[in-house]
């Protein structure tokens, strides 16, 4: 069931939040350093963290699921976001070098549906990020943040669906290793959580930050060819009485 828009935007003006979005910012910008002449799409509630690329990148389009909602952005300038069905996009194919997912893939009713969809709309070559809760977080087991909601995944489980979709995964990350205590006193100390767990490379980071790209040529599978069952002895037509005597 996904998260109603109003939700998401008020989480993202708390100060657990900004600290979520100041995390998480860092792993996307650390994967995409470089957007300048892409033209990206964002899907879920990506608008947090599209302001990263607006001035650099050619065009960013932010399309929000219908069961969610919707609200506008830039708040300043003329909107860069729609209400879409979330398996299709108005979009034509190849549309898009980037597509980056946030709070999309576990909210989802069909995630490998969305994921052919995003592959629909990448360019050859084209390059995907989802931001995703980790099944062994802190945050994925606390109801009070948006990365608490929908289905988390385990990094092989989402392996195994980024191949099925068509997509190869090419770099990963991690972020959230602070707690989600929603303390002022406590998010003081969130850089200090940050920089040890990366250091020590702990499992209990609360998203995964997963690129992959679009396989242009993938496999389909080969169909079995039905073999044809001959039987042992065959039979013939047994000449008749009359023919048998013409013939003598």
């Amino acid at each position: 069931m996904s998260l109603d828009v109003v939700d998401l935007r008020n989480f993202y003006a708390q100060p657990l939040g900004t600290v979520a979005r100041r995390f998480v910012s860092r792993g996307i910008r650390a994967r995409w350093s470089d957007t300048r002449g892409q033209r990206i799409a964002g899907l879920g509630y990506p608008t947090p963290y599209l302001g990263l690329f607006r001035e650099e990148a050619e065009r960013c389009l932010a399309f929000m699921p219908a069961a969610q909602g919707v609200v506008k952005w830039p708040s300043a300038r003329p909107t860069l976001t729609a209400l879409v069905e979330e398996l299709d996009l108005p979009l034509t194919d190849s549309a898009v070098d980037r597509v980056l997912l946030v709070h999309a893939l576990e909210m989802s009713r069909d995630a490998e549906a969305m994921l052919r969809e995003a592959w629909r709309v990448l360019a050859a070559g084209g390059r995907l990020l989802a931001v995703i809760p980790n099944r062994r977080g802190i945050w994925a087991r606390t109801d009070t943040t948006p990365f608490g909601h929908g289905r988390p995944y385990s990094r092989s489980q989402i392996t195994t669906l980024l191949r099925e979709t068509w997509f190869t995964p090419t770099g990963w990350g991690e972020a959230l290793y602070v707690p989600p205590i929603a303390r002022n006193w406590f998010l003081r100390s969130a850089v200090a959580w940050e920089r040890t767990g990366a250091t020590l490379s702990a499992p209990f980071a609360g998203v995964h930050i997963v690129e992959a790209t679009k396989q242009v040529y993938r496999a389909i599978p080969a169909r079995r060819e039905k073999r044809r069952l001959v039987p042992a002895l065959e039979p013939v037509l047994a000449p008749s009485a009359g023919s048998a005597a013409r013939s003598s």
